[in-house]
């Protein structure tokens, strides 16, 4: 699983025949709307061919919704910048954070939280580190894979798995009871639900956002 060889926003043949949707048609928001609310909110913008977040507008999600599936994505983030991107997001709470796992989009070297492994770029947020660092300096895409069958869950940064981790293990409840996300007892556990990409204050770009879908 290495980078995507098609040019942004776009599906090859053999991605088209295998059943891979666009999420982003590269011109507009077409398919995303913001958290809890029925449009993308000002802040979110489709400009050159990206998703752009240039000032704060709360977290932008697609309007469908996904159980198993392959989520391609490329991200560059700002300098000392911090985004990320959930899965399985409901909106019965507050924010995407309490019931969305997180693939952390960072800026290790001058952010935080790069400082620790389990916040750091790539990880899943809080709970799993990176078994790696593989995320590309600032100004650079990076390519991301998720891919989330049943409670089985994999990030791929830049052609590396580097997260691997069950959904509802015992090991992952333990890690959950013993981190901040015990307060939101229905973290993780949806069987379904939107992508949403996070804004926490800084601009992030992000392209070439496909999926397929394994249910």
């Amino acid at each position: 699983m290495g980078k995507q060889d098609t040019a942004p926003n776009t599906l090859s043949r053999a991605e088209r025949e295998a059943g891979w949707q666009l999420l982003f048609n590269g011109q507009t928001l077409e398919g995303w709307r913001g958290f809890r609310r029925d449009s993308p909110p000002r802040g979110w913008a489709a400009i050159d061919g990206t998703i752009t977040l240039s000032e704060r507008a709360g977290d932008l999600i697609t309007k469908g919704q996904f159980q198993d599936f392959e989520l391609r994505i490329q991200w560059m983030i700002a300098s000392g910048g911090n985004s990320g991107i959930f899965f399985r997001v409901t909106e019965e709470h507050g924010g995407a954070y309490e019931t969305g796992p997180e693939m952390q989009v960072l800026d290790n070297v001058l952010h935080p939280d790069g400082k620790n492994p389990l916040t750091s770029a790539g990880s899943n947020f809080g709970l799993n580190a990176p078994t790696e660092t593989t995320v590309l300096p600032v100004g650079s895409w990076n390519d991301v894979i998720l891919r989330v069958q049943g409670q089985r869950v994999q990030h791929w940064l830049n052609g590396t798995l580097i997260v691997d981790y069950e959904l509802l293990s015992p090991e992952w409840e333990a890690q959950v009871a013993s981190s901040k996300f015990a307060q939101w007892p229905d973290y993780g556990r949806a069987r379904k639900g939107h992508i949403a990409l996070q804004d926490h204050g800084d601009p992030v770009r992000y392209r070439n956002i496909k999926i397929l879908r394994l249910d």
